[in-house]
């Protein structure tokens, strides 16, 4: 039988834990709804990546005593690692946390290419980063007496203590995020507008998540290739790097990094760099919708953040923003007329069709392809 939310929740609690930070995950996600609903916003935090949220929790920690929680899914463990090891670890500064991880790919259970390694890595990376950690399942029977053993060690040997979380642990909360009609265009409308608005020899780069899986069915029910698209099935916040990789490489080729907010506002640094180079032909399209969509619809940051204008402090050329359906393609169509660095930003509504499908063709295989277009052969 699965974990319910708000037992594991109240079992938290009653340990002394009343501050939580993390990066919302599709294992986790009905443990962040439970969040949401039961703590203040100012002890509940979506950080921008999993490292901001083990330094926020140390932060915490310094300044109260007591033992705060992060959470993430196992891919984000990447960003984690630093502050885990340079600033928690025993043998620096020795910050007790409890850190629950969703254990996407793991072994004999079936998932998605991207996640594949790194379940399989995942406890021995953990022994290497010399992290102590227990599994949660949903046939726990035990689940309070493995709590208080977590937090006891934590605290009693001042370091961070995994929970790692196997597929299915929670049982449904039993709420969603509300996502009222905006009248905004949905995301996959505006895809469609955006792959008919592009150059025939446009070279594409898309974030992880919906957004790639959109792009490929738009092109799978049109009968088009999926070699012009280089999907980005995993590595968030990366993808606007790798475009400006290829760019710099293509000085000749127009290249659209189709982003999304949570993915830009995770490695916000990078907007950074592509201004410094000013290279011509990148032209950076955000899909805003406000929300993680895939992991159960939290706000992200860009709720309270003019997206446009740290773009513009951050050295682009041409910055637009678009909220309106009717002037979309319009917008497009000036974008791609721009001197690049260029950035639109498209503020959709969240949501997405139930029967959403994924990549059927392997990401090396879709690498391979993609080589070969953006090099003429």
């Amino acid at each position: 039988m699965s974990i319910s939310p708000i037992n594991f929740f109240n079992l938290l609690t009653n340990d002394g834990i009343d501050f939580f930070s993390g990066v919302p995950d599709s294992l986790l996600k009905e443990f962040c709804l439970c969040l949401d609903d039961n703590v203040a916003p100012q002890n509940h935090v979506i950080s921008a990546n999993e490292g901001n949220a083990i330094a926020l929790a140390a932060g915490y920690h310094l300044g109260t005593g007591k033992l705060p929680l992060v959470y993430m899914q196992n891919s984000g463990l990447g960003n984690a690692v630093n502050p885990l090891i340079s600033l928690c670890d025993p043998e620096v500064y020795s910050i007790p946390m409890l850190v629950v991880i969703g254990w996407r790919g793991e072994p004999g259970v079936a998932d998605e290419p991207q996640h594949k390694k790194q379940g399989q890595i995942q406890e021995n990376l953990l022994a290497a980063l010399d992290l102590p950690y227990i599994t949660f399942s949903a046939t726990e029977n035990n689940i309070e007496s493995k709590i208080n053993k977590a937090v006891t060690s934590a605290m009693a040997d001042k370091r961070p203590f995994v929970i790692l979380v196997k597929k299915g642990t929670f049982s449904k909360y039993g709420t969603s995020l509300s996502q009222k009609e905006t009248g905004l265009i949905k995301r996959e409308n505006a895809l469609e507008i955006i792959l008919e608005s592009l150059p025939d020899n446009a070279i594409i780069v898309s974030t992880t998540g919906k957004t790639s899986r959109e792009i490929f069915e738009i092109r799978a029910i049109r009968n088009e290739p999926h070699y012009k698209d280089f999907l980005t099935v995993g590595s968030m916040g990366h993808c606007s790097s790798i475009a400006l990789g290829i760019a710099l490489s293509k000085p000749d080729r127009k290249v659209f990094c189709i982003d999304g907010d949570g993915a830009l506002i995770m490695h916000m640094g990078s907007l950074a760099t592509a201004g410094k180079l000013q290279a011509k032909n990148l032209y950076h399209l955000l899909i805003n919708n406000k929300v993680h969509e895939s992991v159960g619809g939290q706000k992200t940051a860009a709720n309270g953040i003019n997206l446009p204008a740290l773009v513009r402090s951050n050295g682009y050329n041409s910055v637009q923003s678009c909220s309106k359906k009717t002037d979309l393609k319009k917008k497009v169509e000036q974008f791609v007329l721009a001197t690049g660095p260029a950035f639109l930003e498209l503020i959709v509504e969240p949501g997405s069709r139930n029967d959403l499908g994924r990549p059927t063709i392997k990401p090396v295989d879709n690498k391979q392809e993609f080589m070969k277009y953006i090099s003429g052969e």
